[in-house]
Parts: C-alpha cells; structure tokens; sequence
C-alpha cells in the first residue's frame, strides 16, 4: 500500500509562481494556485498511482519551539507583528493568500485528506506520518509464526520543493522524495544514492546533519561559519554524524583542520540547538485520518457549487478522472 504526503503549501506556491495571473474566477479573482495545485494532483495519481494521500498542512508555519531555539528563524519571512511585538502572519503574495481557503474547501469536497498539527508546520506533519508508516510497514512485514507470508511494506514517497524533507529518504523503509526541480512532472527522484550522488551524504539522517553544519540564510539559520556544503557533507562522512563530529573537535582528534576545530567550537552554543529547528519532529499530534484515495468526491453538490463559483471545472474534472480510472 503506497503513501503519498503532499507538502501542500510548496506545491501551491509553486504552482502559484509557475502559472500566469490570467487564471481567474468568472468574477475575475486569481486562481492559478488552485488550478496548478489540482493538476499537479491529478498528474501525481495518474503517474504514480499511490493508494492513499495526505495534503499536509502548516497550522503553525513558525513555530514557538524552533524560534525559542534560534530566534531568526524564518525571521525575514514575518509580514506584520502582534501588539505586542511578536511575530504573527507569513508573508504570503496578494493573490495568493485569498486562494488558500478555497483549495481547503476543494479539497474538502473532492474527499482527499487534508492534517496539521498545532504547533507544527508541515514538515513535521510529513515527518510524523512518515514514522507511523514505516512503523507500521516493519510491523506488517514481521513474520508471523504459522501465516503463509508476510505482508508486502508500504513505502512513502514525499513530493516537496523543500529540500529539508530529503532528510526523510530511506531505502530500508520505502521512504523517498519526488523533488520537483524541473517541474512536478520531471522530478528529481531522491533516494540514498541520488544524496550520495549529488550532496555526498550517504543516508537522510546525513542529510540533516549536514544541514545544520552548513546552515540556510532561506530559513534564518546561520550554520558553522567558513563550512559550506561540501566541507560539510565531508565532515560527517568522515566522522559519521553531527555528534562524531563536535567530539572530535572538542577532543582534537585528526581529520579536522585547526580553523575547522576552532569553527566548530565557536558555533557550540549554535549546534546545541540547531538540531531541534533543522530535523523535523516524528511525534507531532497528527490526528489520524481517512487517507485512502477516494474513487468520487465525498460532496459532489458543494464540489459543484465550488467549481461554478470559482471557474474551475477543467481542472477539478482532471482530478475525478484520475481518480476514478485508478
């Protein structure tokens, strides 16, 4: 039984960017979002044909923990603050923030699952899930004494244009991104060996920690001043992991230039608590839902009235055909 997660918001915004403005409701209101979302959906299930799908949401798209932990955490991306100065809403383009209500209702309507989590962002919702499935996969795969055999695992397959989630891959578990550099329909297909290819790291925990070491200005998290990337990629191949990696500067064992050491051990305060904001949670509150594709919408009369109001017929039917020929 194959997984799908959908992280949501990068495939609207994607969609948003890469299809023109001209796309608009019978009223004249922008729906390029919302169109480019359903075909990139309708295209998923023909091409990949997965069992069952999760769109993940972020409820929470900074959340409190990881900006305790590092205070410029996506700090550039606030729109405006609360009275009290705090930060509250994400900097979302015009007319791309009245469109998120109506893929909710699209959504809704057409039966396809749709979770957050309080307090978590998408990623962690992806990360969750992930980890109940590959739990349940190694539970179902687990010979059963006196059962014929064991049960196909289920595999995971994660289409995001944020490369953070690459952090997920994992061979032994059926766990991959669809990474869609090129497109949604000529993605990367990144799995341990397309991350030994092209970042030099070997599994997705490698990911991560290289990750944290190199840091990303996208995200406010500065990383170890004067490792970049491959510097990076190479110290935890070398050591193993991001705490190898530290002890080893702490402790002066070879493999480590005396500015590296000295790098390393002036980012400490910054490297004991960049984990928590870069590796995304595996225990987020994830309500369990129904995430088993659906064959017709789950509301045909309030689907209806959506596609009238809004103009989008082209694409909704798209969507009911690729569903129904599964």
């Amino acid at each position: 039984m194959s997984l799908m997660l959908l992280d949501t918001a990068s495939l609207y915004f994607r969609a948003f960017y890469g299809l023109p403005d001209s796309l608009r409701s019978p009223d004249g209101r922008p729906v390029n979002a919302v169109r480019g979302l359903l075909d990139t959906i309708a295209f998923l299930v023909t091409e990949h044909g997965p069992d069952r799908m999760v769109a993940c949401w972020d409820d929470d798209w900074r959340p409190a923990f990881r900006v305790a932990a590092i205070g410029s955490y996506k700090e550039h991306r606030v729109a405006r603050l609360t009275p009290d100065g705090e930060p509250d809403v994400e900097e979302v383009p015009e007319g791309l923030q009245p469109q998120v209500p109506v893929i909710v209702d699209v959504l809704a309507a057409l039966g396809l699952a749709r979770v957050g989590a309080p307090g978590f962002e998408a990623d962690d919702v992806i990360g969750t899930l992930t980890a109940r499935e590959v739990a349940r996969g190694m539970a179902a795969s687990a010979p059963v004494p006196g059962a014929a055999g064991a049960a196909l695992p289920s595999s995971v397959d994660i289409v995001t244009g944020d490369r953070d989630l690459f952090q997920l891959v994992d061979d032994d578990a059926g766990v991959r991104v669809l990474y869609p550099a090129r497109g949604v329909r000529d993605p990367d297909v990144v799995d341990q060996a397309r991350l030994a290819e092209k970042y030099g790291v070997p599994t997705g925990a490698a990911y991560a920690d290289m990750s944290i070491l190199r840091g990303d200005p996208s995200d406010g998290l500065p990383g170890v001043a004067g490792i970049g990337e491959k510097t990076a990629a190479k110290l935890v191949g070398a050591f193993g992991d991001l705490d190898a990696v530290r002890a080893a500067a702490e402790s002066g064992a070879p493999g480590l230039t005396p500015s590296q050491r000295r790098r390393l051990t002036e980012a400490a305060a910054y490297l004991d608590v960049a984990p928590t904001v870069v590796r995304v949670a595996h225990d987020a509150p994830v309500a369990e839902v129904d995430d088993a594709l659906p064959r017709e919408p789950s509301d045909p009369d309030a689907l209806d009235a959506l596609v009238e109001r809004w103009g989008i017929r082209s694409s909704v039917d798209r969507v009911l055909t690729a569903l129904a020929a599964r």
